[in-house]
Order: structure tokens, then sequence, then C-alpha cells
């Protein structure tokens, strides 16, 4: 049980966060990293610096707004 609440505790800390780096967003979005990649160079949300890749979460939040499904 302790397990999960770490889990739980991890999940809320990356969602706060702005930036993240490809593979704390894989996990935050639930996707693989190439496809991580693909939309996060698609919706324009790179910033590099130096050898360090940053993903803007709000940027590609938004961009993934365009793709939502009306019922």
């Amino acid at each position: 049980m302790a397990e999960r609440k770490k889990y739980d505790y991890e999940d809320s800390r990356l969602k706060a966060q702005k930036f993240v780096r490809y593979k704390e967003g894989c996990k935050l979005y639930a996707m693989g990293m190439s496809k991580f990649q693909e939309i996060a160079k698609e919706a324009g949300a790179i910033y590099k610096i130096n050898q360090m890749v940053l993903v803007n979460t709000e940027i590609l939040d938004l961009y993934l707004e365009q793709f939502k499904v009306e019922e």
C-alpha cells in the first residue's frame, strides 16, 4: 500500500512541473518515448539547453486539446 502512495505523490509532483524531460513526460502522458518526442516536436514545446532537452507541458497540453473527440 505504501508503494501506491509513493507513486501517486511522484505523479502529482510531475503534473505540477511546467518543464519535464522526455523520460518524465512519457510517464506523465502514458505514451512511448518515440511518440512523446514526435508530439512534443509537432507542438513546438521543446527547449534544448546544451545536451538537455525539456518539454513545456503547458504548450503540449494546448496542442493535445485540438485532438479532443466530441461525442
